[in-house]
């Protein structure tokens, strides 16, 4: 199979917009050309043009404040993600700023359309399952994938729509480059709000593609798989270089079905030749086929994204395929056989926001201060005298504590605040008492159950809080009085708990008016410094921002995107 590339780059377009004396060294050198990359202008340095392997100056005059804003004035507006372009061109223009905002720096990049790349994996296209592209910056993942929605829209007469966060795909302006063919392009206000433009193109628009670029948050995972789950092909990229990386991101490994701890019976983990505690994939990939970008020219493909991961899982060599295209256009294919290496330990222990997800998704009954006992009832405020571990008492006996989907970094802030003998273990098998959530116990029961058969307690807290898990040590050791001038609040007043509580569904209230883009800035009620610093943790967790505001009582968390 064979097919000729044709590459188009509308460049005098970009060259008009540049100074006329970098101009003018760039046209001079006529062969350059073809392989400029780009054009890199910084206050008070030389010009530079940067090509394949390559860099070169275009002037011994240093870029003054008029160049670059000779460039600002014939180019589009810079939006929040500090990038531009050219209308109707797939040229950005990327912007450095110094702190007044000012733009001191541009990376003028050249875009290209290139027909017939997508030769190389047009037999995974025309199958209509999902396409994940992974690859470093510069390999082609956008140019592949803008190829591959011309392809759908205009050969295979599919209704497809981009997804066009930051105008590459489609080029600048509002009239689409001619390299997407008939696909639709529908562009993102900020960068934020992609997610639910992605949701927002399924049930307005009716596609049967949609192509989507940079998938980078949770949101943007989420709702990929709500695209999957409907029926609608996904081709698209994400954040990552290959699929190990992927299957260790916190944050995405839920496009290639996430990864779960589970713990195996004896006779299971005898069969299997294994320790009791395993990573198993936690559900359907989100994208069934996955396509790992070296270059143009080279590829390796993983034609079942599940199967593949159970592989490496299992430390086995995965199914995958290498395909190249030589100097005549053929392409060639092969099994490739690659080395696995054993997953990092944040893939064996961390797999949620807060780093302290170390099982498969779990959940919980009852609320805080309510433990779930071997006998199975629920017990009320049950200590660890009582708790079938042998009599442990609060200052004699240390407690192992396995945290199930809850903040490991909290519990150890909560422990140390306390000063309780208490360790942080790794291994369920190894603790004394497990603290988990309430949805975590529902979804996990039978494991939890495990534990509680073996006389191990599991602890319920109503919320991954600090105050929460200081409640619940605080049952768990028999505190009864507090030191009045420690930093925490929770045990210093009957009633901290419930302010606590309120303070937190307040924020988390906030948090998901914000991200829903239903508001784009929230004051809090005015709250006490220590339930401050919650709140602003909780933010952190969201990666929005948050400052306080306010003198005295009126004190308050301001949060915004």
């Amino acid at each position: 199979m064979s097919d000729r590339q044709e590459v188009t780059t509308d460049i005098q377009l970009l060259l008009s917009a540049l100074p006329p004396h970098i101009t003018q060294a760039i046209t001079d050198a006529e062969d350059d050309a073809v392989d400029l990359l780009e054009v890199v202008m910084d206050l008070g340095r030389l010009p530079e043009a940067r090509y394949r392997g390559r860099e070169r100056f275009l002037s011994d005059r240093e870029v003054s404040q008029e160049d670059i804003n000779y460039v600002i004035a014939r180019i589009g507006e810079f939006g929040e993600d500090n990038r531009a372009g050219i209308p109707r061109t797939l040229h950005r223009i990327s912007a450095i700023r110094n702190r007044r905002g000012q733009v001191i720096g541009l990376t003028c990049r050249v875009g290209r359309a290139v027909f017939g790349t997508v030769t190389i994996i047009r037999d995974l296209v025309e199958t209509g399952k999902s396409i994940l592209l992974l690859g470093k910056p510069g390999t082609g993942k956008t140019t592949l994938l803008r190829e591959t929605a011309r392809v759908l829209a205009e050969e295979l007469r599919k209704r497809v729509v981009i997804v066009d966060t930051s105008n590459e795909i489609a080029g600048d302006g509002d009239i689409p480059h001619p390299g997407i063919g008939r696909a639709r392009r529908m562009q993102v206000p900020r960068p934020a709000e992609q997610h639910a433009v992605m949701i927002e193109a399924v049930e307005n628009h009716m596609p049967e593609v949609i192509v989507i670029d940079e998938i980078g948050t949770e949101l943007e995972a989420m709702a990929a798989r709500t695209i999957a789950e409907r029926g609608v092909q996904l081709v698209g990229t994400a954040h990552g270089n290959t699929l190990d990386n992927l299957m260790v991101n916190p944050t995405l490994s839920d496009l290639v079905g996430g990864i779960q701890a589970v713990t195996l019976g004896d006779e299971e983990a005898r069969r299997r030749g294994t320790q009791k505690t395993v990573l198993e994939r936690k559900a359907p990939p989100t994208f069934d086929v996955l396509v790992e970008i070296q270059s143009w020219d080279r590829v390796t493909v993983y034609q079942d994204v599940a199967a593949a991961v159970d592989a490496i899982l299992r430390g086995e060599d995965p199914p995958a395929e290498e395909r190249w295209r030589d100097a005549d256009g053929v392409i060639h294919s092969q099994p490739v056989h690659r080395e696995v290496s054993e997953l990092p330990a944040v893939g064996r222990r961390s797999y949620g926001r807060d780093g302290g997800r170390p099982g498969a998704r779990g959940g919980a009954r009852g609320g805080p201060g309510e433990a779930m006992g071997a006998s199975g009832p629920r017990v009320r405020e049950r200590s660890a005298a009582s708790s079938g571990n042998g009599g442990a008492v609060a200052g004699q006996t240390m407690q192992r504590i396995f945290p199930f989907g809850v903040s490991r970094n909290r519990l150890e802030t909560a422990i140390e605040r306390l000063g309780v003998p208490a360790v942080i273990v790794r291994d369920m098998k190894d603790a004394t008492l497990v603290m988990t959530l309430k949805n975590y116990y529902r979804q996990s029961a039978q494991r939890l159950r495990q534990a509680e058969e073996q006389g191990v307690p599991v602890y319920v807290l109503r919320n991954n809080t600090i105050s929460q898990m200081e409640r619940q040590l605080a049952h768990v050791f028999n505190l009864r009085e507090v030191d009045p001038d420690a930093s925490y609040q929770s045990l210093r007043h009957a009633d901290d708990s419930s302010v606590v509580e309120e303070a937190m569904l307040e924020v988390e209230e906030a948090i998901s008016q914000l991200m829903n883009g239903e508001r784009t800035v929230v004051e809090l009620t005015p709250r006490s410094s220590y339930i401050r610093k919650l709140q602003h943790q909780m933010a952190d967790r969201y990666n929005l921002r948050s400052e306080s505001r306010g003198e005295d009582a009126n004190r308050r968390v301001k949060i915004f995107r």
